[in-house]
Formats: structure tokens, C-alpha cells, sequence
């Protein structure tokens, strides 16, 4: 906001020139010319304290409004704040526009990241009470900047969903294939087992048999003797 230091009041006080009224009226004029001359005097300085209060307001506003945007901003802040300086019809100086620089790239190859720096970003841009159209702007830049993250956060995600399906059909598929020799090989082992198993036995019987046969002959010598 431009505010004007000072401004002209011009006043003309016309004069009587006829000769009947001229010499009588020299001392009235100057009188009424120098008071003239204090008004427009006391105007100049009402105007310039009016401008210098606005200039005070306007500075504190502007402070506190960069104020704002640093404390939101924090690590993204990459600059400032910066002011744009009037002079005031006191000569001091007082700051009317102020600026402060944000980091609003993406982060490289992380949407989740991008997405919470953009919302950083947005709520930097809110941050002061009043706003400014330069702040709405960041503020819409960075609405943009979060719902491509979103997107890509959702193309992402989709992709490694598919890629978990296809995994463990993949590792149902080799256990199944694992699974079935072992069965036959247990089921043929187990034939084998069964046909070694049925061996001993008779063996065992021939042989207790003949160990019979041979044990009893000579009791049966012995008896007829």
C-alpha cells in the first residue's frame, strides 16, 4: 500500500482593489492571510501524522504477515524475509511489502514425501490472516503439487498389490509342485517297506522249522535207544 507523505492544500484569498477600501484593509488582510497560513499549516501536519499512523499500522502488519509464513515454512524456507521500504513524512522508514522464499519442488522419486511437503508448502502460503493473491497462488501451486503425489502414491501402490498376487500365486505354485513327488515316493516307499517287511517272517518260519525238525530227531533217537 502506497501512502502519500504529503499533500498541497492550496488556498487564494481574493483581494479588494478598489481606492476607497484599500488602505484600510492592508492591516485586515495580513491578518487574516497569516491565519490562513497557520490553518493550512495545521492541515499539513494533521495529514502527515495520519500518514505516518497508517505507515506504523502497515509495517506491523507487514512484519507479522512474513512473521507468519517463516514459522509455518520452517525447513522450507530457503530465504528472507525481505522488505520494500517508504520513507514517512517523520524520515524514518517503515516497511510496506514484504517476501519470503519456499522450497516448493517435489521430492525425487518419493510421492509420500512430496505429498507432506505440499501440504507444508499450502499451509506456509495460509499461514497469515489475510493472505495475499500472491499466497493463494502458492497455495492453489501446491494443491496441484499434492494431488499429483496422490496419484502416483496410488499408481504405486496398485503395482506392488499386483506384484504381491502374482508372488504368492507364484510360491502356491512351486509348493504344489514340490508336494507331489513326495507322495509318490512316500506311497512307493511304503509298498517297499511292506514287501521287506513280509520277508523276515518267512525266512523265520523255515528256518524255526528245520531248527525243529533237526532238535527233534535226536530226542526221538535217544527215546528209541
Amino acid at each position: 500500500m502506497q501512502l502519500a507523505s504529503s499533500q498541497n492544500i492550496h488556498t487564494s484569498i481574493p483581494l479588494d482593489t478598489s481606492p476607497s477600501r484599500r488602505v484600510n484593509d492592508v492591516s485586515r488582510t495580513t491578518s487574516s492571510s497569516d491565519t490562513e497560513d497557520e490553518k493550512q499549516q495545521q492541515e499539513i501536519e494533521r495529514q502527515e501524522q495520519q500518514v505516518v499512523r497508517e505507515l506504523k499500522s502497515r509495517d506491523r502488519e507487514v512484519r507479522a504477515h512474513e512473521a507468519a509464513h517463516m514459522a509455518a515454512g520452517g525447513s522450507l524456507v530457503r530465504g528472507g524475509p525481505s522488505y520494500t521500504y517508504q520513507r514517512g513524512p517523520d524520515g524514518r522508514s517503515y516497511a510496506v511489502g514484504g517476501e519470503v522464499k519456499l522450497d516448493v519442488s517435489k521430492v525425487p522419486n518419493d510421492p509420500e514425501a512430496t505429498l507432506q511437503k505440499a501440504e507444508q508448502i499450502r499451509s506456509a502460503a495460509l499461514a497469515p490472516a489475510q493472505p495475499s493473491p500472491q499466497d493463494l497462488r502458492v497455495a492453489a501451486n501446491a494443491n496441484q503439487l499434492a494431488a499429483r503425489a496422490r496419484i502416483e502414491i496410488a499408481v504405486q501402490r496398485r503395482e506392488e498389490a499386483i506384484m504381491q498376487a502374482e508372488q504368492r500365486q507364484s510360491d502356491n505354485s512351486s509348493r504344489s509342485a514340490t508336494a507331489s513327488p513326495e507322495v509318490s515316493t512316500i506311497s512307493s516307499s511304503s509298498s517297499s517297506a511292506q514287501l521287506a517287511s513280509n520277508e523276515p517272517p518267512a525266512a523265520a518260519m523255515n528256518a524255526f522249522m528245520a531248527t525243529a525238525e533237526t532238535e527233534a530227531r535226536p530226542v526221538l533217537i535217544n527215546q528209541d535207544v
